[in-house]
């Protein structure tokens, strides 16, 4: 059992009493699993949703068929009239009639920091504008390789209060959002790592510095933290008494991670310590490698054993929809990375690939600047079809980089790149924006996807 690092009794922030009701904001998959854990508390709470038509409405009425559950437009009476409200991340703290509500002193909290009160357990969290996904399920399955009792979950999977449903596992391991994070203030994790930066969610965030300050709120606490050191932005994290592991795509520190050539072959290493040859790893692209990295770092940090972590990363082939091999069809390969949701993600989807290319991209572009994607495509883009909203936004920024086509829907998209790719090219469905306004999510994004290239003749 690894050694536990959290004290519930000492909290920042002050218990919510079974004799309040507590206002849960947004009726998503988040809200559902508040709604569940403070019932099985009994807690009161009152449920209120901006939507018209939320899409955990019906389950919330089933469980709480006593509660006030409120849709449409919200009431400023709601947010005053409660002694504590547990904020969905899907809700933007700037939102007035909550800003109102912590002018008024109601106590603020994601689900996470109610997960931070509660949890039972050491927890790993990791963070970061493009990879969570990748090293969460990579460090979960280190853990189980290892013969730990592991539950995964937060911004990946299943939402965190719902893992404190059973009795204490030996590691949780959360992958975190910015927006889940600004809400916290009490997780202590027993490691931590921001994987990477990019501009993202700037239709939520006054300024990248703003949306940096949420992501940096993962090293809360007196854990290991894990520190990218190729990004300038976390290079220089520090606190006194702080420990901390870094990695770097670079030659490492004593102690660090890092890659190292030895005779013309590259390694994951440890200072000098070869663990792996690069080439072992069934993840691709130099992005994934940093991500390997990362997990190497908190896995030692959780006292997780070597070889199972070795093993792994030899053996693990990645997630759905992340840089995802399809099918080739007449010498032409078709990648499905439908979670290339911000620029940053499609840039290194981008770099992964050693082939000419047609990049599929396109949906709502959070007002992202999308000109980085131009000297990305000027060495090996051969065409780009747009879809969605804010389609002539990305068209702009590529003006006299490669072909830009536009397409009505992800069909009509599949038969473009078709048209427009050579034996030997990729096609790579990698957006660079979010997928709400033409499919319920990524997933849903992806999948039509690939349900058009499997249809190609």
């Amino acid at each position: 059992m690894l050694a536990l690092r959290v004290d519930n009794s000492t909290n920042a922030m002050s218990e919510i009493q079974k004799q309040d009701a507590v206002l849960i904001v947004g009726m998503g998959k988040t809200g559902l699993s508040c709604a569940r854990f403070l019932l099985a508390r009994g807690i009161a709470v009152h449920v209120v949703d901006d939507r018209v038509n939320p899409p955990a409405l019906a389950a919330l009425r089933q469980l709480l068929p006593d509660s006030v559950l409120s849709t449409g437009a919200f009431v400023s009476d709601d947010f005053l009239s409660c002694a504590s409200m547990i904020v969905s991340p899907g809700i933007s703290m700037q939102t007035p009639a909550i800003q109102q509500a912590l002018a008024q002193g109601v106590e603020v909290i994601g689900d996470i920091e109610l997960f931070a009160r509660h949890v039972d357990a050491p927890v790993i969290a990791i963070s970061g504008s493009n990879g969570k996904s990748t090293v969460t399920a990579l460090v979960s399955e280190m853990a189980r390789k290892a013969g730990l009792d592991v539950r995964t979950g937060g911004n990946y999977g299943t939402p965190a209060l719902d893992l404190l449903s059973e009795a204490a596992p030996d590691l949780y391991v959360l992958e975190l959002s910015s927006f889940q994070l600004e809400a916290t203030s009490s997780l202590n994790a027993c490691a931590a790592v921001v994987l990477n930066i990019s501009p993202d969610h700037m239709d939520r965030y006054s300024s990248e510095e703003a949306y940096l300050a949420a992501k940096l709120r993962c090293y809360q606490g007196d854990g290991i933290k894990i520190i990218n050191r190729d990004e300038p932005c976390l290079s220089d994290v520090n606190s006194e008494g702080d420990v901390q592991r870094g990695f770097t795509l670079k030659s490492p520190q004593q102690e660090e991670y890092g890659l190292r050539d030895y005779d013309g072959e590259l390694w994951l290493v440890c200072g000098d310590e070869k663990l792996l040859a690069a080439k072992s790893m069934r993840l691709a692209g130099r992005h994934n490698l940093a991500n390997g990295l990362a997990a190497l770092a908190l896995a030692e940090a959780a006292g997780i054993q070597k070889d199972a972590v070795l093993q792994v990363l030899m053996s693990f082939g990645g997630l759905p929809h992340r840089t995802q091999w399809v099918a080739n069809h007449h010498g032409v390969d078709w990648f499905n990375d439908s979670k290339g949701t911000n620029v940053g993600a499609t840039l290194a989807a981008i770099k992964s690939m050693d082939c000419k290319l047609v990049l599929i991209a396109g949906g709502i572009a959070k007002d992202a600047d999308f000109s980085p994607l131009r000297t990305a495509l000027s060495d090996n883009g051969r065409a780009v079809v747009l879809i969605g909203r804010d389609a002539d936004a990305i068209e702009a920024a590529l003006q006299g980089v490669c072909l830009v086509f536009h397409a009505s829907d992800m069909a009509d998209a599949v038969g473009i790149a078709q048209q427009q790719a050579r034996s030997g090219d990729c096609v790579l469905l990698s957006p660079a924006c979010a997928s709400f306004d033409m499919f319920s999510g990524y997933e849903e994004r992806g999948q039509v996807f690939m349900d058009a290239v499997r249809g190609l003749a």
